[in-house]
């Protein structure tokens, strides 16, 4: 597993929100629904058995009930699907990469299919930092580039471009990307 940089260790430890208290902009969760600032940094691993569907137009990308969420302070979760319930076929490795400074160094899929290719579709971290080692072989999907849909409810993406939170009802926030408040 990769090895966290002591310049990556002094970012993490800048945050001022980690989950043990709410912003004042903070939205008030109703019932069975959670606040994105709950979630603590450094970010939470829970399993997750509702159903996960991953669609291009008719195509099956992926299909779960055996999901990672990954719960991070000010952020959607991200729903991480088990290689087995990937359909491998129509994934191809894309070019580039990004680091987080939890995960590590995330890399890019395109989904390709008879009719079209969608670029950077997907991400994975192949050699996540130890914490997350867990996360090994999994892959997430942006909910702006494929329909994401939990339990049946079609995910709503993460506001900004470039996170890929998947937003459901049960989720308030405000999150990362979207309001005054993007760069918390």
């Amino acid at each position: 597993m990769a090895k966290i940089p002591e310049w990556l260790q002094q970012a993490r430890n800048d945050w001022e929100y980690r989950g043990q208290k709410r912003p004042p902009f903070a939205k008030e969760p109703e019932p069975g629904q959670e606040s994105v600032w709950d979630y603590p940094r450094p970010p939470a691993i829970a399993k997750d058995n509702r159903l996960v569907e991953v669609k291009f137009g008719d195509q099956i990308i992926a299909r779960s009930s055996n999901t990672i969420r990954i719960l991070e302070t000010a952020s959607p979760p991200a729903f991480y699907i088990p290689p087995a319930d990937l359909n491998s076929g129509l994934l191809r490795r894309s070019s580039g990469s990004s680091l987080c400074e939890w995960k590590g160094k995330a890399v890019y899929w395109n989904i390709i299919t008879e009719e079209t290719v969608i670029d950077k579709a997907g991400w994975s971290y192949p050699d996540p930092f130890e914490e997350f080692e867990s996360l090994t072989g999994y892959l997430s999907f942006y909910p702006s580039r494929v329909e994401c849909f939990v339990d049946g409810e079609k995910v709503r993406p993460q506001p900004g471009g470039f996170y890929g939170g998947w937003i459901t009802d049960e989720i308030v926030g405000p999150v990362k990307g979207e309001g005054p408040h993007t760069m918390l």
